[in-house]
Order: C-alpha cells, then sequence, then structure tokens
C-alpha cells in the first residue's frame, strides 16, 4: 500500500468516527449513565477529527512520513475504535476504573470485573497507538520532505 492510499484510509476512519459520533449523540439521553454515553459522544467526534486532520495534512502537505508509520496510524485508528465502542458500552456497565472522574459524575458505581477489564484494555492500547502515531506523523513532518522535479 502506498502512501496516499494509507492515508485516504486514514481520511475514511475520520469521517467514519464524526458520523458514528453525531449517531451516537442522539442517543445519549436514553442510556443509563447519560454522562459516559456523553463521554463516547465525545470521544467518537473528537477521534474523527484528530484523523481527519491527520489525512489531510498527509494528504497536502510535503512530508517524509513513511508507509510503517502510516501503518502505524491506521493501527490507531482501529485500536479508537475500540476504545470508544467501549466507552458506547460503558454507558450501559457504568465501569468505574478506567474513567474514574466521569463515573464519579456520572453516578456509576463500578461494573463486573469483566467489563472494567474491556474498557481498561481498550483505553490502553488505543492511548499508546495514539501517542506513538502522533509522534511519527510530527517526526515525519519535521524531518525534510523529498524533493519532487
Amino acid at each position: 500500500m502506498n502512501e496516499p492510499t494509507g492515508a485516504r484510509q486514514i481520511l475514511m476512519h475520520g469521517l467514519a468516527f464524526m458520523g458514528a459520533g453525531l449517531a451516537w449523540g442522539l442517543v445519549v439521553p436514553h442510556t443509563p449513565y447519560p454522562r459516559l454515553a456523553m463521554g463516547a459522544h465525545i470521544q467518537l467526534t473528537g477521534s474523527g477529527l484528530l484523523f481527519l486532520v491527520a489525512a489531510l495534512l498527509l494528504l497536502t502537505v510535503p512530508h517524509s512520513v513513511g508507509r510503517k508509520s502510516i501503518a502505524v496510524m491506521q493501527l490507531a485508528a482501529w485500536l479508537t475504535w475500540l476504545m470508544a465502542l467501549s466507552e458506547v458500552a460503558n454507558s450501559w456497565w457504568g465501569t468505574n476504573q478506567t474513567l474514574p472522574i466521569a463515573a464519579s459524575q456520572a453516578g456509576a458505581t463500578g461494573g463486573l470485573p469483566w467489563q472494567e477489564t474491556v474498557v481498561k484494555v481498550a483505553h490502553m492500547g488505543a492511548a499508546t497507538a495514539l501517542l506513538v502515531a502522533w509522534v511519527l506523523l510530527i517526526i515525519g513532518f519535521v524531518r525534510q520532505a523529498p524533493q519532487t522535479k
């Protein structure tokens, strides 16, 4: 896969995140923990913006971001889906270990151990991948872009 194709896939993730986040916003008031559902809504739309910006930069600004770095960004997008979907599920579960401030505000008393684990693992994986992907993106733009003739 070449860089433009990978960047377009990241763009599609961003658009899908935005669409899912906007649609999820309609469900927020109907969940047992609307404050946690609002967090999922913000996560989906915020992630959408993040991936849209990354993709637009990759598609329009000269850079030296390589295929492997773009693959890491694509992995980060998939892991971010898992994280966001765990937050959607958490709107019914009410876990409180990973997002204690939001859980406290929502009145969540905690989920089953497996639910707490799902939310925790999803957040840890996505957070790690997003940090690495964003560092690679920065490095790719700080480096001198290849000269085109």
